[in-house]
C-alpha cells in the first residue's frame, strides 16, 4: 500500500482553521489563559519519564479539536500503519521506511537481530581490548568516518551521552576539508587508534577520500600494508570494502529500507555502542522502541508526536511562522539542534505534493537553536523584540546528573522564567510604572520606556524530562522522527526520499574535473570565474 494523496488544503478541517486563525487574531496567550481554565487539560500529556507542555501556544481547544480533525481527514492512522507494517510509503524510492525495525525487539527480521548481536560482541572487544591494533595495544581512540546520517546522529548521541562513555576516545570526520582530517589525526597515535568507514554505497566521495588519508596514515606510521585490525566498515558494497583492504568479519550491513538520517539504530550506531558500551546501546534502542509504542498506539489527542507536528502545522501554516528554535537546557545536548536541522530539513523541505504536483502551502520550516541559558545571551533578542514569529522548543530535565543542585536551580528558574517571558511580556505601563518608582524623571522616562515592552505572545513549547540517559534520549529522539513523519503525512509529501541534495553532488563531480585538469569547460561567467580564480587561471 502507499499513503493516500490527500491535498491538507481542501480539507472541511483546514478551511475551518483558516476562519479559527481570523477568529484568535484579538486574542494573546495572556487572554486565552485567563478564559480557559482546563487549558492544560487538553494542551498537555504526561507520559512515563515527559512531561509535555504545549499549552503556551497560540490557540484554543475549538483550534485543537480542528487540528486533530485535520489529521484525521489526512488518515494519519492508516499512515502509522503503513509505515510500521513495511509497505512501500518511499514511492519515489521504492522502498519501505522501517527504521522503526532496527530497535524493535520483538522483530522476527533475523537480519536485524544477527547485527545486534554483531554490534555487541564487537563493540564489547574493542572496549575490552580483545581486538588489538597491528603492535598488539589497545585502542584508545575510536573514529567515526561518515557525513549526513552516517555522522550526525552517532556524533549528536555520543555528545549527549558523555556522561555515560568509558575510557574510549570517539572522534569524528565528515567535511571533505584535508585540514579538518589533519587537525583530528594529528592529536592520535596510530598504534591505538581504530577507524569506523560508515557508507552505504562505499563511493561517498567525502568519506572515501578521508578514509583513503587515514588509511594511508596508519600505512605510514606503521610502516605496513596490514590494516586489518585498524579498520571496520558498515556498508552494502562489500567488494569495495575488501578491495579497500577491510576484514570481511570487520564489514556491518546497511539497509534499504533505513534511510541515512535515522541509520543510527543498526549498525551506524556501532560508534555509540562502542562509546557507551551495549547494555547502555540498548537503553537506548529501547527508549526508541518505547515512544515507537506510545505512537503507533495513543490516541490523537494525547498523542505526543501528532499533537506536536499539529501544532507545528499550525504555527507554520495558519500563523505564518517559518522558523523553529530548539533550546535544549542541558549543554549535552548541544548537537541537538544541528541533528534536527537534517532530519526535519532534509525530510520535510518539499515542494512537490505526493501526486506530483507542485505545492501552494508552507511545507518544512528552517530548524535552528542552541542550548540555554547561552542563547539568552545571544538570539534571544531577536525572539522576545524582533518583528518574526519563532515558536521554540524548550527541553529540560527535572534532575541534573552530576547533582550541582545551585547550578541546576538556577539552570531551570531561567527554563522556566524564559517561556513566561516569551508568554507574558512587559507592557508600557509597566514600564512606566517600574520607572517612576525608581523616581526617574518623566524625559527619561518618555524617551526609554518604548525600548523596554516586550510585546510577548510568543508561543513556546515545553518538554520536560525526569533526567537525561540513554532510554530518555531514545525516546526524544525518536519523537522528533514521528513528528517529522506526521507533518509529512499532513502536507502530503514524501518525507523519506532526498532527491534536492543530489544536483550539488552531480556538479561538484564535473567540476572537480576542470579543477584538477585546469581545462575550464562552458558556463555562466561567475562560475567559470570561481574555477579560474581557483587555478590561477588568467
Amino acid at each position: 500500500m502507499s499513503l493516500h494523496k490527500i491535498n491538507p488544503t481542501k480539507t472541511k478541517a483546514w478551511k475551518k482553521l483558516i476562519e479559527q486563525k481570523d477568529n484568535l487574531s484579538t486574542e494573546t496567550l495572556n487572554s486565552l489563559f485567563s478564559k480557559e481554565s482546563n487549558r492544560l487539560n487538553y494542551l498537555s500529556i504526561k507520559w512515563d519519564c515527559f512531561d509535555v507542555d504545549f499549552s503556551k501556544n497560540i490557540l484554543n481547544e475549538k483550534t485543537f479539536n480542528l487540528l486533530t480533525e485535520l489529521a484525521e481527514e489526512c488518515k494519519i492512522s492508516d499512515s502509522i500503519k503503513m509505515l510500521f507494517n513495511g509497505d512501500e510509503i518511499n514511492e519515489t524510492e521504492e522502498r519501505s521506511v522501517l527504521h522503526t525495525e532496527l530497535r524493535n525487539f520483538k522483530t522476527s527480521n533475523s537480519s536485524i537481530m544477527a547485527d545486534r548481536e554483531k554490534i555487541k560482541s564487537f563493540s564489547s572487544k574493542i572496549i575490552d581490548g580483545t581486538i588489538k591494533g597491528y603492535t598488539g595495544k589497545k585502542f584508545t581512540d575510536v573514529v567515526n568516518i561518515g557525513i549526513g546520517g552516517s555522522d550526525l546522529g552517532p556524533k549528536m548521541a555520543i555528545e549527549a551521552l558523555k556522561f555515560y562513555k568509558n575510557s574510549l576516545n570517539i572522534h569524528f570526520i565528515s567535511n571533505v576539508d584535508g585540514d579538518h582530517t589533519e587537525e583530528v589525526l594529528k592529536t592520535l597515535n596510530p598504534e591505538t587508534t581504530f577507524f569506523i568507514v560508515v557508507s552505504k554505497t562505499f563511493t561517498t566521495q567525502e568519506t572515501l577520500t578521508n578514509a583513503n588519508l587515514a588509511k594511508k596514515w596508519i600505512e605510514k606510521k606503521l610502516d605496513t600494508k596490514e590494516i586489518q585490525n585498524h579498520f571496520c566498515a558498515i556498508s552494502t558494497n562489500i567488494d569495495a570494502v575488501k578491495d579497500f583492504g577491510i576484514n570481511e568479519n570487520y564489514i556491518f550491513k546497511m539497509y534499504d529500507f533505513v534511510g541515512g538520517r535515522f541509520s543510527m539504530w543498526g549498525s551506524v550506531g556501532l560508534s555509540i555502542s562502542i562509546s557507551i558500551g551495549y547494555d547502555n546501546f540498548k537503553k537506548f534502542l529501547i527508549g526508541a522502541e518505547k515512544m515507537d509504542k506510545h505512537f503507533k498506539e495513543s490516541p490523537i489527542e494525547k498523542n505526543i508526536p501528532i499533537c506536536l507536528a499539529l501544532i507545528g502545522i499550525w504555527n507554520s501554516n495558519f500563523l505564518g511562522s517559518h522558523t523553529q528554535g530548539i533550546i535544549p537546557y542541558t549543554e549535552y545536548l548541544n548537537l541537538l539542534p544541528n541533528y534536527l536541522q537534517q532530519s526535519m530539513m532534509e525530510s520535510n523541505g518539499k515542494n512537490i505534493d505526493r501526486s506530483g504536483e507542485r505545492i501552494n502551502y508552507s511545507t518544512g520550516n528552517i530548524i535552528w537553536g542552541g542550548t540555554g541559558t547561552n542563547t539568552q545571551h545571544a538570539f534571544f533578542q531577536l525572539i522576545h523584540q524582533g518583528d518574526k514569529l519563532i515558536p521554540c522548543d524548550f527541553i529540560g530535565f527535572k534532575k541534573s546528573l552530576h547533582g550541582n543542585k545551585d547550578s541546576h536551580n538556577k539552570l531551570m528558574s531561567n527554563y522556566v522564567g524564559q517561556m513566561q517571558a516569551l508568554m507574558k511580556g512587559r507592557s508600557l505601563n509597566e514600564i512606566v510604572s517600574e520607572m517612576e518608582s525608581k523616581n526617574m524623571d518623566e524625559e527619561t522616562i518618555n524617551k526609554n520606556a518604548n525600548f523596554k515592552v516586550f510585546d510577548g505572545n510568543k508561543p513556546t513549547t515545553s518538554i520536560l524530562i525526569d533526567q537525561l540517559n540513554p532510554e530518555s534520549l531514545g525516546m526524544l529522539i525518536s519523537m522528533y522522527e514521528h513528528i517529522v513523519f506526521t507533518k509529512g503525512v499532513i502536507w502530503n509529501i514524501f518525507s523519506f526520499d532526498q532527491w534536492g541534495v543530489e544536483l550539488g553532488k552531480v556538479l561538484a563531480s564535473k567540476l572537480l574535473t576542470e579543477i584538477e585538469s585546469g581545462e575550464i569547460g562552458n558556463h555562466d561567467h561567475s562560475t567559470e570565474s570561481h574555477l579560474k580564480k581557483l587555478k590561477n587561471i588568467s
